[in-house]
């Protein structure tokens, strides 16, 4: 990784309303936090952690996500140049059978 000095108190503190937020570390909740920003974060939240992580890391991160919102999806294929369709959360919602919508 590189530089990952988040300081998780700048970041939104409705990012992390469940939780305590004394006790999240980047190193150890990387994959938490970086859902939590694409899904539910500021500009400043994705400025902050763009900035201190970088694009390659945040993509490596997401890839491995299985149920990022599909905006977010969009956002960070678009931005990393990686088609849809190597994310996991892509192929893992493709996987799911839907219900009938009446």
């Amino acid at each position: 990784m590189e530089n990952t000095n988040i300081d998780i108190k700048q970041l939104s503190p409705h990012l992390f309303w469940d939780v305590n937020a004394e006790t999240i570390s980047f190193e150890k909740h990387s994959t938490y936090i970086v859902k939590r920003v694409l899904d539910y974060g500021l500009i400043k939240d994705w400025d902050l952690l763009y900035r201190n992580v970088g694009i390659q890391e945040i993509t490596k991160i997401a890839l491995t996500i299985k149920d990022l919102d599909p905006r977010s999806l969009s956002f960070i294929s678009m931005l990393s140049k990686i088609p849809k369709e190597k994310f996991r959360c892509y192929t893992f919602q493709q996987s799911i059978p839907q219900h009938w919508n009446f």
